[in-house]
């Protein structure tokens, strides 16, 4: 997998709907679905069936504004964009604004210049010029089973910054989370090897933030 271009994909190219303002409201009171955790979630520290519970939420302006995130007129045709009722302190970095595209959900940083951040959170660039910056680092990639088909399936989890035309002097900092399908040579093992499931798991961890 060329783990940048995934990250390329999900903050770039991986287009979800546009949310248009909505004014705020109070959660139904049938509404007991758990909160979303944005600061894990933005952070990498969640993981693909924690993500699942954000395109609900990004899709029902009442959903997202029930966890705390008001939904802003678009400014880019790729990404959704909420303001957060209180601001989020991620990567040591304090935001009122957050995004989604796809398979990303990221903070909007005040941060003019991500390569120290980058740098910190040891990330391999992309594209470094002028007009554009891209870093990212997998970190995850564990073997797992798709509950919905039994299929063997590699769950990856993305670390990313970036810089977009549309936010000059920002930067956008969060996580892609995907299943993929294992690589030719890597696909289930025959009968009679370990089942399914049951795959050592390999796992790369945030480094430590201070």
């Amino acid at each position: 997998m060329n783990l940048l271009r995934t990250a390329c994909l999900g903050l770039l190219a991986l287009a979800s709907a546009p949310v248009h303002a909505a004014p705020a409201a109070p959660p139904t009171a049938g509404d007991t679905a758990p909160r979303l955790d944005l600061a894990a979630l933005i952070e990498c520290r969640q993981r693909v069936a924690d993500h699942d519970a954000v395109a609900p939420v990004v899709a029902d302006p009442l959903k997202a504004v029930a966890n705390g995130m008001q939904p802003l007129p678009p400014t880019n045709p790729f990404m959704s964009e909420f303001r957060l009722a209180a601001p989020l302190t991620v990567f040591g970095q304090s935001t009122e604004y957050v995004a989604v595209s796809g398979a990303s959900i990221m903070a909007i940083l005040d941060v003019a210049d991500p390569r120290p951040m980058a740098k910190a959170l040891a990330l391999e660039d992309g594209v470094d010029t002028p007009e554009k910056f891209m870093a990212g680092r997998e970190v995850v990639s564990r073997d797992v089973t798709d509950p919905r088909t039994g299929e063997p399936m590699i769950e990856s989890i993305i670390l990313s910054l970036s810089t977009v035309k549309t936010h000059p002097g920002k930067t956008l900092a969060g996580c892609t989370y995907s299943l993929d399908l294992p690589a030719e040579d890597e696909q289930a093992p025959p009968p009679g090897d370990a089942p399914a499931g049951t795959l050592p798991p390999s796992v790369n961890t945030l480094p430590e933030h201070r």
